[in-house]
């Protein structure tokens, strides 16, 4: 550990040009139509296909792991007792009634205000905690998450544009910022990359027998927070708590053993099941946390190919597939894709990486 800490790895090595029309503000109108760019590692070859062709890269031997987190409506308005305006942008569940939250404006919150969100939910500020989060309590009678749903926003990252107004757009991103397997509540980011699969296509590589299986990672602000230490190294990952069940930690560790391949569907994924790996030296059941941060020099021990998305410049995400896929052909692959005009980000096209 001591010679990796001496290490300097600049962020600029991680950075490119994106012009900005390449940047999707909506997804394609069907999932499965968006345009996959697929990357043979050994080769370091590249095709351009559609996501509706990825069952022609799978067979009988294939392991598929999703993660099937569910993305939350975490964004919502409130007033202070004064009237002012505030956001609550909810990070994680700590216990009970109380949550990590963002407020935005900060500077003149203060311990033991009330927010009211609406006649159905209000909260009071408990405590501040480091990098602007503060500790909140909830007050509301019934189901909570049937009441976020109705006065909560989706999350959307920045880099998406959207008018307040705009309702098709909302109910656009309700159906469409979501995986349609979806099922554990608790991400505040979409795991992107299982965004482009239909019931159809997830029908087809079970028809081909392709093994499906999932596991759950909360996606938290820190997997899409950019890194902003000028050694990479010095960067430190949130932790974000994942569960692999025993039924997914048996398909995985058979297929591992016949030598069959496995899939990772996101980055999220990955340092799921990496994080795992790492830790216990095999995949098992477990509820744990991880705040694995992957970058070029990695050795990947669970994961033989991924689908992902094109991410952000100086993020984790890209140093993750650099790691992965080799940074070089990493960056000439999205030289590529900014030729081919390919859609970037959390709605834009993907990879499949072999």
């Amino acid at each position: 550990m001591k010679e990796l800490k001496e290490k300097f790895i600049p962020i600029s090595e991680f950075d490119y040009s994106l012009p900005a029309e390449l940047i999707a503000q909506t997804p394609s109108e069907k999932r499965e139509d968006a345009r996959m760019m697929v990357l043979d590692r050994r080769s370091e070859t590249i095709e351009h296909r559609h996501f509706y062709d990825i069952t022609d890269y799978f067979n009988e031997n294939d392991v598929m792991v999703l993660n099937n987190t569910r993305v939350i409506p975490a964004r919502m308005y409130g007033h202070k007792e004064t009237g002012a305006l505030l956001e609550v942008f909810l990070l994680k569940q700590i216990a009970g009634k109380t949550w990590q939250v963002l407020l935005n404006p900060s500077k003149r919150v203060r311990e033991d205000m009330i927010i009211k969100i609406s006649d159905e939910l209000s909260l009071k500020v408990l405590t501040r905690e480091d990098q602007g989060k503060w500790l909140v309590e909830m007050f509301y009678d019934g189901n909570f998450y049937e009441i976020l749903d109705r006065v909560g926003k989706i999350p959307l990252p920045p880099y998406i544009e959207r008018s307040m107004t705009d309702d098709r757009l909302k109910e656009l991103d309700y159906e469409r910022y979501q995986t349609v397997y979806a099922q554990r509540r608790g991400s505040v980011a979409a795991p992107t990359a299982g965004l482009h699969f239909t019931e159809e296509i997830l029908q087809k590589l079970k028809n081909k027998g392709v093994q499906i299986c999932y596991v759950t990672l909360n996606v938290g602000l820190g997997t899409f927070r950019p890194v902003k230490t000028e050694n990479i190294l010095d960067h430190k990952m949130e932790s974000e708590e994942y569960e692999i069940s025993k039924e997914t930690a048996e398909i995985i560790t058979n297929a591992r053993r016949a030598g069959k391949k496995i899939t990772a569907v996101g980055t999220t994924t990955v340092r799921t099941l990496e994080t795992c790996m790492k830790k216990f030296d095999e995949i098992l059941e477990v509820i744990d946390d991880s705040s694995l941060f992957i970058y070029p020099g990695f050795k990947f021990r669970a994961v033989d190919r991924l689908i992902t998305n094109f991410h952000l410049p100086k993020s984790t995400l890209i140093m993750l597939v650099s790691a992965f896929a080799g940074k070089d052909f990493t960056f000439r692959a999205y030289e590529e894709a900014v030729r081919e005009k390919y859609k970037f980000y959390s709605y834009g096209d993907c990879m499949l990486i072999n």
